[in-house]
């Protein structure tokens, strides 16, 4: 495993402050402190309903330097923080910081806000597209800090990520400050990253485009923790949450990755009754659900749950039985949208009862298996899926990390090669997820079982599986997509700050193409 000393985190950081380095995984648990929850005594006869963001602004005080937040439920077709920043961009603004639970293409309009220095500080669980591209080449002038979904969560209980004015992007509210995902033309599902915020932050702020009669029947967020309700002409376009792969592959390759892994799967001595289980809504990550729902059906299983980004394939395996319930953070596509709307076995959950650490119990502690991608994983068992070879940003943790301690079996489903090289590497670019936590990684070429999982090895064996050494893969790899030796950054200005789950730092992000003053 990777000698996380050698990664050279320093021990401070200009922008970012004191690092404490991650060192492993194996610590004891900590005894977490939970920050009070804020109160914001209501005002009798006030109504909560204001005519516009602006007059958000100005009943919330927003100020120089603050920290605005922000969710990504709608993802790709999400409006109201390009919407935001607007408003505090004409009001002359400056050094703000957004905490926004993930940044998609959609969002290239922060690009101009921070060469404006409208904002100064990012930290997030996910960022693509032209404000990742930005943040690589150094144009925020203090390093990102990209979280796990539960370590935001943690850090927003914990104190440590303080957020003066949460924006809620509501599909539906009411005039007292319910708000939901489950109505309304927006309709996305729950809001289960939202969820802390809310509860925690300064002041809040529902932005919809639906008012809906008092009270709403499917509330997400109660009225006691909304401040204010705005809305506005749109809140974004719910197209946009099926951004990505939404369908199982259909590539050959694919497809025979896919069936090894849901063999592993089947093999582990963990498809039994009560068996829980997640994946991505990655192609790959559909075609495993796909397989794995066959042999539930064959072997007569009833799971407990699904769980994560819920996508209509595991809406198709609960309305057939072979779960009891979903928890569901987020909707990865809108069959589960309609879902969520109308079967009370599928559940919300904030994204702190999703992953936060130091809470006293995730439903990713509770995971018999869950399915990873990666961009590159490497002899250790490291995955990176937060920058490509070139060091350039491309996604980032979100749940990665987290399910990836939680899950009994923690399992990796990658190609050995993609357009852009070898994917098992001698190194990874970026620890995004520590390789004591990940239990196998699986191939077209074969299965590499982390040396700690001599048992899962043993019975991978045993039910005729093919299990290699993960050199054995790395050299497979290069000789089928040489890389070219990629640059070394060492000396090249710190761009973005990698936290573990708990807060430690596990790496850094140093600028892909150069050191590059941010222009302000």
């Amino acid at each position: 495993m990777t000698d996380f000393h050698s990664r050279a985190v320093p021990p401070h950081i200009d922008g970012y402050g004191r690092t404490r380095p991650f060192i492993g995984i194996g610590l004891p648990p900590e005894i977490a402190t939970r920050t009070s929850t804020r109160v914001c005594p209501a005002v009798r006869g006030r109504d909560k309903q204001l005519r516009n963001l602006e007059a958000a602004f100005d009943a919330c005080r927003i100020k120089d330097g603050d920290t605005l937040s922000f969710h990504h439920h709608l993802r790709n077709g999400d409006q109201v923080l390009n919407q935001v920043l607007a408003v505090a961009a004409a009001r002359g603004l400056r050094d703000l910081r957004i905490a926004a639970s993930s940044l998609f293409p959609v969002h290239a309009p922060l690009v101009d806000h921070i060469r404006s220095g409208v904002v100064a500080r990012i930290c997030t669980a996910y960022m693509s597209g032209p404000v990742a591209d930005a943040v690589s080449d150094g144009l925020l002038p203090t390093p990102v800090v990209m979280q796990t979904h539960g370590g935001r969560a943690r850090a927003i209980e914990a104190g440590e990520l303080q957020i003066d004015v949460a924006f809620v992007a509501a599909p539906s509210a009411d005039r007292c400050g319910n708000l939901s995902g489950a109505e309304g033309r927006a309709a996305c599902g729950p809001l289960g990253y939202a969820m802390v915020d809310a509860q925690y932050a300064r002041r809040v702020v529902g932005v919809t485009d639906h008012i809906g009669e008092y009270p709403l029947v499917q509330i997400d967020i109660t009225q006691e923790q909304v401040d204010f309700i705005v809305r506005v002409d749109s809140i974004g376009d719910p197209a946009g949450i099926l951004s990505g792969s939404t369908r199982p592959t259909t590539d050959p390759i694919g497809l025979g990755i896919a069936e090894t892994a849901a063999n592993v799967i089947a093999a582990s001595g963990l498809l039994v009754d009560g068996f829980s289980f997640q994946t991505g809504a990655g192609g790959i990550s559909l075609a495993v659900s796909q397989f794995v729902q066959a042999t539930m059906r064959k072997r007569n299983v009833q799971g407990s749950f699904g769980a994560g980004g819920v996508t209509g394939y595991l809406v198709d395996m609960l309305e057939e039985g072979l779960f009891r319930s979903l928890f569901d953070v987020q909707c990865f596509d809108l069959r589960a949208v309609e879902s969520y709307r109308r079967d009370v076995r599928h559940q919300a959950m904030s994204a702190s009862l999703y992953a936060n650490p130091h809470n006293s119990g995730s439903i990713a502690d509770q995971l018999d298996a869950m399915l990873l991608g990666a961009a590159e994983v490497d002899l250790g068992f490291n995955v990176n899926v937060t920058t490509g070879s070139s060091g350039r940003i491309l996604g980032g943790s979100g749940g990665h990390a987290d399910t990836a301690a939680g899950a009994k079996l923690a399992l990796v489903a990658t190609r050995l090669t993609s357009a852009g090289g070898t994917k098992i590497v001698e190194s990874v670019r970026c620890v995004t997820t520590p390789g004591e936590s990940i239990d196998a990684v699986v191939t077209e070429h074969g299965v590499a079982v982390n040396p700690a999982r001599g048992d899962l090895r043993d019975r991978l064996v045993q039910n005729g599986l093919k299990v290699v050494d993960m050199g054995v893969l790395q050299s497979l790899a290069t000789s089928l997509a040489p890389t070219p030796p990629r640059p070394v950054l060492t000396e090249q200005r710190i761009v973005g700050i990698m936290e573990y789950r708990d807060g430690r730092v596990i790496d850094v992000i140093r600028a892909a193409t150069g050191t590059r003053a941010a222009t302000r």
